[in-house]
């Protein structure tokens, strides 16, 4: 049965999904082939059912008014051939603007466009910035056969088409994918659609989820365009979205005569001067999400403060990694270290001594720049990862890979992996659509929630908290990581509700992280 449904829901997955499952565009290419090839369903009968669902979204959302459909010579000028002809046959004033000749259409492409040379459809050729004034946009230009990335730019005269779309301030919808998008990494370089509405077709494109993909897609829709269930069995997935409802099932129950013992002991290392907030979040998120027990070492001047905003720690204070020791051998389950930890020399005895420990640790902020500085090259390079979890945003991601940030954000899910593989443990790379790779052999998880109110100080620490209170827990670090990555995000999206995502403070995310945790799966 077709779905047409909004794929940018908070906390779950729409109903009514084939699977969750993320397709390269190679991948979804392979998709189309089976459909054709050995389920006997032509290509133009998919390209019209194509058609058929972006021209229903545009009638819906502007009744009436004029069409103006951009296309280009491939597979998704043909879908854009196809919306012509339907609103030509509708009685709206519609006109194809063909950025590429007709004489270029081969295939499925041409049948579409003698469909809507039928139907009457006014053909005009692109000339620069012709006078869009009224109506809907429709980008049928060059689909998921554009490979771009941060570097990389549509060619002429797709790019002056794709600035004549973005400055005429009319309504875009694009088809299959925003123009200049990368459908694989999420990339995409200066020229390319900004989408109000996009439309994709049988696999979701992963790059759709995460980088730019995001914001230039406006509202994301899925159509499977009727294609058997049995199809996506042929293909594994890239990557997969991660669904909250699924994720907390690997929560268990809590018995009647439960006591703080069986839920674990946090321990949040860092605060160097000036920094005491950081480790004040994490822990208390820590406590949000279940953990037992939470202690905090820090910088003795912020015990008091700490205490004083929440009671229910336990906060030392240590002036030194010797400070430090009896501390680790009292019993933590697993430590959170980087929240404010900053890099001086007490930051790298905090570190050293936590490394030391062999205890299951959340690696955040300032020890993940000191990791990629080398910091801890003086114990033999041979440092033994297996148990940490790696929280890492783009930049922080780039100093442990030793590349530049436009490298990591050019194809997140070839960083996240790299960084699983150099360090053999679950990591995260957070930003838009978070990615979470544990396993080297397992599909990529996209985080589905969030939103803009999150770009705020805090944030990455109250998530550090999260995942140290789940391992905690009891849960296995390739079960807590990409739980605490949806339950910190959906927090988010549940506290922008409230008031809007401006001026979201990482605060703000506690009582809905209580929430989110005690939801029913």
């Amino acid at each position: 049965m077709a779905s047409n449904l909004a794929v940018n829901t908070p906390y779950a997955l729409p109903s009514g999904l084939n699977n969750k499952g993320l397709y390269s565009p190679e991948q979804s290419r392979e998709l189309d082939r089976i459909v054709i090839e050995d389920f006997g369903v032509a290509g133009i009968r998919l390209m019209k059912r194509a058609g058929r669902a972006a021209f229903a979204e545009i009638t819906a959302r502007w009744p009436d008014a004029p069409v103006t459909v951009f296309c280009g010579s491939g597979n998704n000028g043909g879908d854009g051939y196809v919306i012509a002809a339907l609103a030509a046959e509708q009685g709206l004033e519609v006109q194809v603007v063909q950025v590429a000749p007709a004489s270029k259409l081969k295939g499925d492409a041409a049948i579409a466009f003698n469909y809507a040379e039928a139907a009457g459809v006014v053909m005009v050729p692109f000339v620069e910035c012709l006078p869009l004034q009224t109506g809907v946009l429709v980008d049928a230009l060059l689909g998921t056969g554009f490979k771009g990335g941060s570097s990389g730019q549509a060619r002429e005269p797709f790019a002056q088409a794709i600035r004549c779309i973005n400055h005429s301030g009319l309504p875009v919808l694009a088809v299959d994918i925003p123009s200049g998008l990368s459908g694989d990494t999420g990339a995409a370089g200066d020229v390319v659609v900004k989408a109000d509405v996009t439309v994709t077709f049988i696999g979701i494109k992963r790059g759709l989820l995460t980088g730019r993909g995001p914001s230039l897609c406006g509202e994301l829709l899925f159509n499977d365009l009727e294609v058997p269930a049995d199809v996506y069995r042929r293909v594994d997935p890239a990557a997969e979205m991660l669904d909250l409802t699924d994720l907390l099932a690997a929560l268990p129950a809590r018995k009647a005569d439960a006591h703080k013992g069986d839920f674990g002991h946090v321990m949040v290392i860092g605060g160097d001067h000036g920094y005491g907030g950081a480790v004040a979040m994490a822990a208390e998120a820590a406590l949000r999400v279940g953990a037992g027990l939470v202690s905090v070492a820090t910088r003795p001047e912020h015990v008091a403060p700490i205490l004083a905003r929440r009671p229910e720690l336990m906060v030392k204070g240590v002036a030194s990694g010797q400070e430090l020791e009896p501390l680790l051998e009292n019993g933590p389950t697993v430590l959170i270290i980087g929240p404010g930890l900053g890099q001086s020399p007490w930051s790298e005895q905090m570190l050293q001594k936590a490394v030391a420990s062999g205890l299951p640790m959340v690696v955040d902020a300032d020890a993940l720049n000191m990791l990629g500085k080398g910091l801890l090259a003086s114990n033999g390079g041979g440092l033994e990862t297996d148990h940490w979890i790696l929280t890492p945003h783009p930049g922080e991601a780039a100093r442990l890979l030793g590349v530049s940030n436009a490298e990591v954000q050019g194809d997140r899910f070839a960083a996240v992996q790299r960084l699983q593989q150099r360090f053999n443990c679950p990591v995260v790379l957070k930003g838009a659509g978070s990615l979470v790779c544990t396993e080297s052999y397992s599909p990529v998880g996209v985080c589905m929630a969030g939103n803009p109110g999150m770009a705020s100080g805090g944030m990455g620490d109250v998530l550090s908290g999260v995942v140290g209170g789940l391992v905690a827990q009891q849960l296995s670090s390739a079960e807590a990581l990409p739980l605490a990555v949806c339950l910190h995000a959906g927090a988010a999206d549940r506290a922008a509700e409230v008031n809007g995502p401006r001026g979201l403070l990482a605060t703000d995310l506690m009582p809905h992280l209580r929430a989110l945790v005690n939801s029913p799966t």
